[in-house]
């Protein structure tokens, strides 16, 4: 009697013991995908029991990918990568030609964080926008060069809304300290050597994170750990608001596009004036009727 009491306990402890398995098994399979979950037999149950926490574990980290508009910036007026034989390309390629050159010289030429290069304006409507994305679509399509622009223009993105950005974090939501790493609001484009990162969100004190220690600390980065990248910033234009002389100071080139036949010849010299310590300070002239032939830059430098 004591040893079929002995049996019956035993068997009875394996019955619970089977069950809390099975209960087990039933509910790591509720971890597993759909798609998973049918190609499952009792067979691998253990397997399952084991390697379906860590696949539900698993950190996919996807790239940010945009795929950029380009019927929407051709009819805008924007160069293309196929389009490079137009007057435009050719425009830019000239254009771009002194600030490559500064760019990858800079130490020998005594010019600091050359590799960082803002595109500012006096006024709104200048085309600075225009000119920036122009400039990053031609240097990327080089093949060995690495563009990153920044839509720096927090308080009117127009680079993020050019190029259909409307969620995600951007330059605001990593200054402010909401994005830690940045390769998080770093956007890769269709094209292979153009990066973007967006504005980000509007913030009532954008001037005061863009004087921002961190900020500082980011253009110092930009400029060392990736000095074999040219970082083109879209900025506020500089007699409209305080934020593009603050981001004017962190970099090592200046384009100043103006407006032919617009822009006042006071206006201009007021924003030289507010780029005086910039080591290279470049004006582009831009919307000009005059039909120019391609020797004739339209380009000026007005630098030290």
């Amino acid at each position: 009697m004591n040893k079929m009491s002995i049996i019956e306990k035993a068997l009875q402890k394996t019955a619970v013991f089977k069950q809390n398995a099975e209960n087990n098994v039933n509910n790591v399979q509720h971890t597993v995908t759909e798609n998973i979950a049918p190609l499952v037999t009792p067979a691998i149950e253990d397997v399952i029991k084991v390697v379906a926490p860590k696949l539900t574990a698993q950190n996919i980290k996807t790239t940010n990918t945009i795929q950029i508009n380009w019927a929407k910036l051709i009819a805008a007026g924007f160069i293309s990568p196929e389009q490079t034989n137009s007057q435009l390309s050719e425009e830019y390629r000239i254009i771009k030609r002194p600030l490559v050159s500064n760019a990858l010289n800079g130490k020998s030429k005594g010019i600091a964080r050359a590799n960082l290069i803002l595109v500012t304006s006096s006024l709104p409507g200048e085309g600075k926008t225009f000119s920036a994305i122009n400039l990053a679509i031609s240097i990327a399509n080089e093949r060995d060069k690495q563009v990153l622009l920044i839509d720096a223009d927090v308080a009117k993105p127009s680079v993020s809304k050019l190029f259909d950005i409307k969620n995600g974090p951007g330059l605001i939501e990593y200054l402010e300290g909401g994005v830690n790493d940045l390769s998080e609001i770093i956007l890769q484009t269709d094209i292979e050597g153009l990066r973007v990162i967006p504005a980000g969100k509007r913030h009532g004190y954008s001037t005061e994170l863009l004087a921002s220690n961190k900020m500082q600390e980011l253009s110092m980065e930009l400029s060392e750990r990736y000095n074999d990248r040219i970082v083109i910033f879209d900025s506020p234009p500089l007699l409209a608001a305080t934020q593009g002389e603050v981001l004017a100071s962190m970099v090592g080139q200046v384009v100043l596009v103006i407006e032919a036949d617009q822009t006042q010849q006071n206006d201009v010299m007021e924003s030289i004036r507010k780029l005086k310590n910039c080591d290279v300070v470049l004006a582009l002239l831009n919307k000009t009727r005059n039909n120019f032939n391609l020797n004739y830059y339209g380009y000026g430098n007005y630098g030290n």
